[in-house]
């Protein structure tokens, strides 16, 4: 692949170019010359686009593809090419599967799907066999075939011994264990944030409390056990201050947020409009405040779409029996790019590829070129037009947005929006 990017703004602070306007030579997917004004003597395809900007390739740590099991609602090579026209190129997959992914070949079969393409695809093994939170998967296997992670997708460990046995097998190879924040006994039925909105509208509540029983127990357990935790999609104050104290005392434990999450409160809920059901639900002003601040410090690693596509029949129902989920590639830049500044907005897309393994690539000479392509100043109504999944059921559908992606440059491909 044989390109020359003029006229980029390059935003990567681990480069010598950071914060210039520079032309990009590629030859063969490796960065060849960076200068302010590169001739085009053998006539590479030039790209020039409005306001480009560009900075090292983002990474996206919870997606759900569907695949294998439910083709319908995604595939794997549509969910990469709307990762790659979203900006990613790299993306952890959840064993959100029918069979879930709980073996060594269910990986190799995830990886052999996703071979050649420009988006760089880490499955997620499950924790326990078929998700079932009964007896660990074969997670040395799993991980040796190429999983970068291990969790049951959206269920909560109920068995404290269970994760602690985990932490301490994964212990032996650096596996990272996920735990996904929740406490079943608590939070029982209740389908939206336990608040005044949910005493109005007469839906059962989710409480805090809830999350920060499990976050706190989980946390109790890393230290006993010395392990590798990761937190998925934290929505409340009260975890962001047990994971904020627990990073003071060294814990190796990492979390993220969805980015629904940052942006909308249960308040949106009044609607009784089943594209806000979400899990975690969405919490209150307080809440959403606090995420945004352990963003800003640094206690939340990472941001996450959390990408779920979900068939119509399952959200066009009453809000009690609807599912869970939002697809969230397509919209991850722009709803960011419209809380933070763009340099934090970037920051937070490529912060988290070292906790699972991924090379950051700077943008200099000499390094293959891994990049997303980007204006952040462009703003539009995110419309079902702006969609490339498979599904629809996006929360941010004609929500005002900042920033739009062009899409990547990675693999030795690119992959432009039309």
């Amino acid at each position: 692949m044989n390109l020359l990017l003029k006229s980029a703004n390059i935003i990567d602070s681990s480069s010598e170019f950071h914060n210039t306007v520079q032309d990009i030579l590629i030859e063969k997917g490796v960065i060849s010359n960076i200068a302010k004004n590169i001739e085009n003597p053998n006539n590479y395809k030039e790209i020039n686009l409005e306001n480009l900007h560009v900075s090292q390739g983002w990474f996206d740590s919870s997606v759900c593809f569907g695949e294998p099991g439910f083709e319908d609602r995604e595939t794997i090579a549509n969910g990469l090419k709307t990762a790659a026209l979203s900006g990613f190129t790299a993306v952890a997959m959840n064993a959100d599967t029918h069979p879930v992914l709980d073996s060594s070949s269910d990986i190799a079969f995830v990886k052999s799907k996703a071979q050649n393409h420009a988006v760089h695809l880490l499955p997620i093994g499950a924790l326990t066999n078929n998700s079932d939170g009964e007896h660990l998967s074969e997670m040395f296997d799993m991980k040796n075939a190429g999983a970068c992670a291990f969790q049951d997708y959206k269920k909560p460990i109920t068995n404290a011994n269970m994760l602690k046995i985990a932490l301490q097998y994964a212990s032996n190879f650096n596996g990272l264990v996920y735990s996904y924040p929740q406490d079943n006994s608590i939070t029982r039925s209740g389908v939206v944030n336990e608040n005044i909105t949910s005493t109005k509208l007469g839906l059962k509540g989710n409480p805090n409390l809830a999350e920060a029983l499990q976050v706190a127990r989980d946390l109790f357990l890393l230290e006993y056990t010395n392990g590798k935790l990761h937190i998925p999609t934290i929505s409340t104050a009260e975890a962001v201050d047990l994971i904020r104290e627990a990073k003071k005392k060294k814990l190796d434990v990492s979390c993220s947020v969805a980015i629904h999450n940052l942006f909308f409160t249960d308040e949106v809920l009044t609607s009784f409009d089943t594209k806000y059901k979400v899990q975690p639900p969405l919490r209150t002003k307080k809440d959403v405040e606090a995420l945004i601040e352990g963003v800003k410090d640094g206690t939340i690693d990472m941001v996450t779409s959390d990408h779920n596509p979900l068939n119509i029949e399952l959200k066009n129902i009453e809000f009690d029996y609807a599912s869970y989920g939002t697809i969230g590639l397509e919209s991850a830049f722009g709803v960011l790019n419209s809380l933070f500044s763009t340099k934090k907005t970037i920051s937070l897309l490529t912060k988290g590829k070292d906790r699972f393994g991924i090379e950051n690539t700077s943008i200099s000479i000499g390094n293959k070129a891994n990049m997303s392509l980007f204006n952040p100043n462009h703003k539009y109504t995110f419309e079902k037009s702006h969609i490339h999944s498979k599904s629809k059921n996006s929360i941010f559908l004609n929500t005002e947005l900042k920033g739009s992606v062009y899409g990547i440059i990675a693999n030795k491909k690119m992959i432009l929006n039309a």
